[in-house]
């Protein structure tokens, strides 16, 4: 098992020429191996969801991202249920650890953590690059039979790919940092500052790397660009604008 897994995560030799073989399903088109009938039906078959697998990938994310390319576009809906298991489990904790919420607000919490966070703003996220993608980021001419575009499932699996990392730093690592970044000193404003930074950063690099896994798509390293605007945006805060304070203060109101 370990051995399929390891050929999955890290890219065998007959899945690594061109990004093409690494794409399930649909390698040619981007496809999401089914989309989102194929998740529904297999959500109803708990024992054929691939868990272990799910969290190899996700820790594979966080240590060796680009061991991570010949996991995209996948059929199995595991991963979002750890993603979203993952987002109760800190929606809790937040509430009850920072903002001492009742069972009504914790409650309203987890909902924000999983439907607004991760679901509204992954299908904003994803259609977004998906549509810009196929717009500006494919090749005007190429030598393939079919018209090959990105599809949408491929898309929202790159934003669950990107978001798990994301999730760590900034779900997991600032509640337990939280007395030190929400302090009225510059050290404390560095580090929490420093930690949106690598938290964004992350994203966009893994958001790149499973568009850059499509053989037909041109430009990729342009999904890079983010990375300045956040780099620029950080040098800037650095004077005086404490990201986790403003940020907790309007989801928490403290």
């Amino acid at each position: 098992m370990r051995r399929l897994l390891a050929l999955r995560l890290g890219g065998g030799s007959s899945s690594s020429s061109g990004g093409s073989a690494s794409i399930s399903t649909g390698s040619s088109t981007g496809g999401g191996g089914g989309g989102l009938k194929t998740w529904l039906r297999r959500l109803g078959r708990w024992p054929q969801l691939d868990f272990e697998l799910a969290v190899w990938q996700m820790g594979y994310l966080c240590i060796a991202p680009r061991r991570t390319k010949n996991t995209w576009a996948r059929d199995d809906p595991a991963m979002l249920l750890l993603i979203t298991l993952c987002l109760v489990t800190s929606a809790v904790l937040w509430s009850v650890m920072y903002a001492h919420y009742g069972f009504s607000r914790t409650l309203a919490t987890v909902c924000s953590f999983v439907l607004v966070h991760f679901f509204g703003i992954g299908l904003l996220v994803s259609t977004t690059l998906w549509a810009l993608s196929n717009r500006f980021l494919r090749h005007a001419t190429h030598v393939h039979a079919t018209d090959q575009k990105v599809e949408w499932p491929y898309a929202f699996d790159i934003h669950a790919n990107s978001f798990f990392p994301f999730f760590l730093q900034l779900y997991v690592a600032q509640l337990l940092l939280a007395p030190v970044v929400t302090r009225s000193n510059w050290v404390c404003l560095w580090v929490g500052n420093t930690l949106y930074l690598s938290a964004f950063t992350q994203y966009a690099y893994v958001t790149y790397l499973g568009y850059n896994a499509l053989p037909f798509l041109i430009r990729s390293e342009l999904l890079l660009f983010p990375v300045a605007i956040f780099a620029a945006f950080y040098i800037v805060s650095l004077l005086g604008f404490n990201i986790s304070h403003v940020v907790l203060e309007g989801l928490f109101g403290r």
